[in-house]
């Protein structure tokens, strides 16, 4: 997509959220999530929005399909289970890491060639096993190790430098901002530094959905298909077992999801119809829930999303209350002018 027809990047400033979350005890209203919530028709058209959909804010690891597809745009060859790795937030299971080391051995480079934090686990049991065996941080071991690996692999391909491919100068983050901007339609707003240490684009909510909206509903034999087909066919690994993005994609046939940290999520079905989350306090625990308020709100069955409604809140160790999305306002009140 020419620049020229990019709209222009979200503006930074403070988030106008608003509610989309109540936290219930004993039938009184004990919390409130605030947050930003987009829910778009197949058209592209927003069906609902809540709070400040429009404005820059990070979309974190929900990030990771986008850079999927710049990456397999240029070269990449992976497929499968190894394309999901390489959009994955895993939580460190063994198959991941030996995905991992598959990435990194075909590429003729090892886990000294990443770049990324060394950490433990993400997984609180997956984590735990390994502390208890006096296992130490890794680099292979930390969540996006998979994006990494995969990144010096078609680094290694094109030729380009190993050593600087997290600088955003560097020719494969150049090319990640040009498809971010594509596929949001617009420009980014800000760069800085992932968790990870990757480069990080700031985008709107708005145009994050957009992005897994065009990804989802993808034509064959593109790029963006095959990274779709790679999410929805081998979610584990993307994930992890049992992980709540992976549960919805089984639960849900033929939707897209992607998580990401301080409360992201991005969901899209095959018809283009998408959903964007961002919970202002990054909480999961409303996360998930308002997730699949939105995608009920977008046409999905609800009893298909009767799993994900959220833990019960407790009290005496019986379920005393819930964390209830709150309803979506008049369609138009969060649309674009």
């Amino acid at each position: 997509m020419r620049s020229s027809l990019l709209a222009d990047a979200p503006a930074i400033r403070e988030p106008r959220h608003a509610p989309v979350a109540h936290v219930t005890r004993g039938g009184l209203i004990e919390g409130i999530h605030y947050g930003s919530v987009v829910v778009l028709d197949g058209d592209g058209g927003v069906r609902s929005g809540i709070g400040d959909i429009e404005v820059a804010c990070y979309p974190r690891s929900a990030l990771k399909p986008l850079q999927a597809v710049a990456m397999v745009r240029a070269g990449l060859p992976l497929d499968g289970a190894l394309l999901s790795l390489a959009m994955g937030s895993h939580s460190g299971e063994e198959h991941h890491l030996a995905g991992t080391r598959t990435i990194l051995e075909t590429a003729g480079v090892t886990e000294d060639d990443l770049r990324n934090v060394p950490d433990l686990p993400y997984a609180p049991a997956v984590r735990d096993t390994w502390v208890r065996e006096g296992r130490r941080p890794s680099r292979l071991a930390q969540n996006c190790s998979g994006k990494h690996a995969a990144m010096l692999y078609l680094c290694k391909l094109a030729g380009w430098p190993l050593s600087t491919y997290l600088d955003p100068a560097h020719p494969l983050q150049r090319a990640i901002a040009e498809v971010v901007e594509e596929l949001t339609g617009q420009h980014i707003a800000n760069v800085t530094v992932d968790g990870c240490g990757a480069p990080l684009f700031a985008v709107s909510l708005h145009g994050l959905a957009r992005a897994a909206a065009r990804i989802a509903g993808a034509a064959p034999g593109t790029a963006e298909r095959r990274v779709a087909d790679a999410l929805r066919g081998h979610p584990e690994m993307a994930s992890g077992t049992g992980r709540d993005a992976a549960e919805l994609m089984r639960a849900v046939p033929g939707l897209l999801v992607k998580d990401g940290f301080e409360g992201v999520q991005v969901a899209a079905l095959p018809d283009r119809r998408a959903v964007a989350v961002k919970i202002a306090d990054g909480a999961d625990r409303a996360r998930v829930p308002v997730a699949a308020a939105a995608l009920a709100r977008a046409g999905v069955d609800p009893r298909l999303l009767a799993g994900f409604a959220g833990e019960p809140i407790t009290g005496g160790g019986r379920p005393v209350g819930s964390i209830r999305p709150v309803a979506a306002p008049n369609p138009t009140a969060s649309a674009p002018a």
